[in-house]
């Protein structure tokens, strides 16, 4: 959506306009759809490290861990996949549910799509925590993956569109925060419950809570003005975008924005429109960021820290207390980027943290080595494994200001109204897809790949580096609508955007001025 304040865009259109406490709220409790996807990718791994679950519901995974023999491969002690079915599962129902989010959002608005997501968490939530069988806990999850497909495809959109050009960076981010928070939050309740026989129940049933706050909250929340004049709703709109810009004259955005819609119904297959040459650009960002995004190694960090910790000699309460560590620090640097992202911009945290994750994978995957050789044989002192408790987080700091929150920034900014809806949910896709695959190998990853695995991973960031560094143009305080701009100075992606947007066959087309 085309900013409110002053929109800091070169030779842009600007529109006037404050950053009112409405939009302020408003955002943030749309940005409570992160808590659910942070707070399963917190849980799921301590959980899969409490014996109770284990004994329970993956006995045979019990029993490889609790072999003590000496010549026992720590590479190899969780490799098992119905345990790694179970936390995979729901990725591949959020990667299925993208595609149906993405009608919904289109057809029915963003605050519908967050009201069912929300839905589908809480049910999902209820299953698993009351589960008595593998089968419940299968479902559970599958449902509780429609829930983040959904709340994934519309809350990156909804806060892009709300959020005014000059702090649209720090808004979005919020859904970050939010992913952050649910993390942190998890690793906690995980630490806490651990030890008693039925906390594995309560872990899982605490989310619960996050999904009950998103259905209440996006209730209340209106819509975007984009998604209202996109479903004909267009007095409505208006009164919408007065409100959050704080001004009675929004007449210039406002036209825009019913402009930009206009076009937009001319478009009768955006997922075909989305594969033309003019939309190159945001073809590849919303592919290859949450490729990227998932390659980085992040998740394995997330959703399996306590299991990796384990697998690396700490005891059953420290490896939770590293993951509690890792997910504080997940949440300051989170703020980082918050505090950043508008002032410096998207590429300078995108390459940093890049670097920063590239040098401490590189010292991690070499301790390790050091330590556990190709045999899998050894153990950490208390200092040693102090230290790879520093890289990891320095690690998850990198990744938190960079690559996590502009994973979703990125994306859900660079696409015009026509294609929004196709290309978030190509995004949100391959982000499910990869962290499905991801989540899938690992553990089979870390058994034959060994040490290896963490220069895997090292040698995916430093290829994403460079594709930053050579073909991501800044994008910082660019009015959405304006966007095209950014592809047509480029020196790469010019080639592929035409003077004149939108319109199939380039007819009866306003042009908009180059930057």
């Amino acid at each position: 959506m085309a900013g409110g304040g002053l929109v800091a865009s070169a030779n842009g259109r600007q529109y006037d306009g404050k950053v009112t406490p409405f939009v302020l709220v408003t955002c943030l409790v749309a940005a409570m759809g992160g808590l659910l996807f942070g707070y399963d990718l917190g849980i799921t791994g301590g959980v899969t490290s409490m014996e109770p679950f284990l004994v329970k519901f993956f006995p045979g995974v019990y029993k490889q861990m609790k072999n003590e023999s000496a010549d026992k491969n720590q590479y190899c002690k969780f490799d098992n996949e119905l345990l790694t079915l179970f936390t995979s599962s729901l990725y591949l129902a959020a990667l299925i549910a993208s595609f149906f989010a993405s009608t919904t959002t289109r057809r029915f608005g963003r605050k519908v799509s967050m009201f069912a997501g929300g839905m589908f968490f809480l049910v999902g939530a209820l299953l698993n925590g009351f589960a008595v069988n593998i089968e419940m806990l299968i479902i559970g999850r599958l449902l509780l993956g429609f829930g983040v497909g959904y709340c994934n495809q519309s809350v990156p959109v909804y806060l892009s569109e709300m959020a005014p050009a000059k702090i649209r960076g720090a808004l979005n981010m919020g859904f970050q925060m939010m992913i952050t928070i649910g993390i942190l939050g998890a690793n906690l309740i995980n630490y806490k419950t651990a030890n008693h026989k039925s906390g594995w129940r309560v872990s899982l049933g605490i989310g619960a809570v996050p999904a009950v706050m998103l259905c209440v909250g996006s209730f209340f929340l209106g819509d975007t003005p984009n998604s209202m004049i996109e479903r004909g709703q267009k007095e409505a709109a208006k009164k919408m975008l007065q409100r959050i810009r704080g001004i009675d004259n929004v007449d210039e955005e406002f036209q825009d924005l019913v402009d930009a819609s206009e076009e937009a119904k001319k478009v009768e297959h955006p997922w075909k429109n989305i594969t033309q040459p003019r939309y190159r650009p945001q073809l590849t960002f919303c592919s290859l960021i949450p490729f990227f995004q998932q390659l980085t190694g992040i998740n394995v960090i997330m959703f399996y820290a306590p299991v990796l910790f384990k697998t690396l000699g700490f005891g059953s309460d420290a490896s939770l207390m590293s993951a509690v560590i890792t997910g504080g620090v997940n949440v300051a640097a989170t703020f980082v980027s918050i505090f950043t992202v508008d002032k410096f911009g998207r590429r300078i945290l995108f390459l940093e943290g890049g670097v920063q994750m590239l040098i401490c994978q590189i010292v991690v995957g070499s301790m390790i080595a050091m330590k556990f050789g190709v045999s899998g044989q050894g153990s950490f002192t208390k200092g040693e494994a102090n230290l790879l408790v520093f890289f990891i987080c320095l690690y998850v700091a990198a990744f938190a200001w960079s690559w996590g929150p502009l994973g979703w920034l990125v994306p859900s900014e660079i696409c015009p109204l026509e294609v929004r809806s196709a290309g978030q949910a190509t995004n949100v896709a391959v982000n499910m897809l990869f962290t499905f695959a991801i989540a899938q190998i690992f553990l089979n990853m870390l058994c034959h790949l060994k040490f290896g695995l963490f220069f895997f991973f090292a040698g995916f960031v430093l290829i994403m580096t460079i594709f930053i560094a050579l073909f991501m143009p800044e994008t910082n305080k660019v009015a959405i609508e304006e966007m095209n701009n950014v592809w047509k100075s480029h020196w790469f992606w010019r080639k592929f955007v035409p003077t004149t947007v939108n319109d199939h066959d380039h007819k009866g087309m306003r042009e908009i001025p180059m930057a």
